[in-house]
């Protein structure tokens, strides 16, 4: 069984940011998004300082967040990438598949991702995503570099909101085709 063993909480940063958006969504009435847990079983507590320093996985997590935006449903995950090039390694099998079967459910699966080197938060729409999955599936590059995104799926901050990615999930609606619930692009 996989394990996990502390190393400072990686990406809680954005997490938090993401949270607080979120936060914010439901105040506003705009959505109602949640963040899910991945299940652990720790093995080894610090007692003196009460914090979990080794643990094991008790199932494989699906994504870090799910919920409702004005009846649509929506899932994604948040990505922390320190350089211009993302590998594919950070993304699971089975959160890929558990995406693709969303999106075939009517909804919206994506990754959100911060690029800390460039400070730049990105909107990853699932289909762009499977696409460079398929291509790494084919013996293509393992990763993407920043130079292939669209930068009309930049997440822009406003209105207060730290990471404003309805924006995008609307702009991502429109590029899809209403009959078959797919991308027009």
């Amino acid at each position: 069984m996989p394990s996990w063993n502390s190393r400072g909480l990686r990406g809680s940063a954005l997490e938090e940011l993401i949270n607080i958006t979120n936060t914010r969504y439901r105040e506003k009435k705009l959505a109602l998004i949640q963040k899910i847990p991945t299940p652990i079983t720790p093995t080894n507590i610090d007692k003196e300082k009460r914090h979990i320093t080794l643990a094991y996985f008790e199932e494989k997590s699906t994504v870090d967040y799910i919920g409702v935006v004005q009846g649509v449903p929506v899932c994604f995950d948040a990505k922390e990438c320190a350089t211009d090039t993302f590998a594919l390694q950070n993304v699971h099998e089975h959160q890929v598949n558990f995406m693709r079967d969303f999106e075939e459910q009517g909804g919206i699966a994506f990754l959100l991702i911060y690029y800390s080197k460039r400070n730049f938060y990105y909107y990853l729409p699932f289909k762009q995503l499977s696409r460079f999955w398929d291509r790494a599936k084919n013996g293509g590059r393992k990763s993407f570099r920043f130079e292939e995104l669209d930068l009309d799926h930049e997440i822009s901050c406003k209105n207060n909101l730290f990471i404003h990615y309805l924006e995008n999930i609307a702009k991502d609606i429109e590029c899809r085709d209403p009959e078959l619930g797919e991308s027009k692009k």
